[in-house]
């Protein structure tokens, strides 16, 4: 996958994430989770976009770390959603295997991009 696929792939992920929050219950909890959410999913292609601009590798290792962060806190927030039956299980899922999916690819691109395998 190369980066303009994987830039269109983070950004749908956001769009993805942004129309599962806004669908969530209005409730303390869901504006919590509403919020957090749309904050991490969109960082995710946010950062990824400026992990493609690095002019250095230590700047493409430092962006794409923040790119693994955010995914990984978009999946939690997603299992947290399916925990608290907040959606049906089967609306989330997919989102969560492809936040899940999206910080795999990243984590070899660090591995990678480290030269160590680390």
């Amino acid at each position: 996958m190369d980066k303009r696929e994987l830039i269109l792939r983070t950004k749908k992920f956001a769009h993805d994430c942004v129309k599962l929050a806004v669908i969530l219950p209005t409730t303390y909890l869901g504006n919590h989770i509403k919020g957090q959410l749309i904050r991490c999913s969109t960082s995710v292609a946010a950062n990824y976009r400026a992990t493609c601009l690095a002019q250095s590798k230590a700047a493409f290792i430092s962006k794409i770390s923040i790119v693994i962060e955010e995914s990984d806190e978009s999946e939690f927030w997603l299992e947290f959603i399916i925990d608290e039956n907040l959606q049906v299980k089967e609306k989330v899922e997919l989102l969560r295997k492809e936040a899940h999916e999206l910080a795999s690819i990243f984590i070899a691109s660090r591995k990678t991009a480290r030269g160590n395998g680390g």
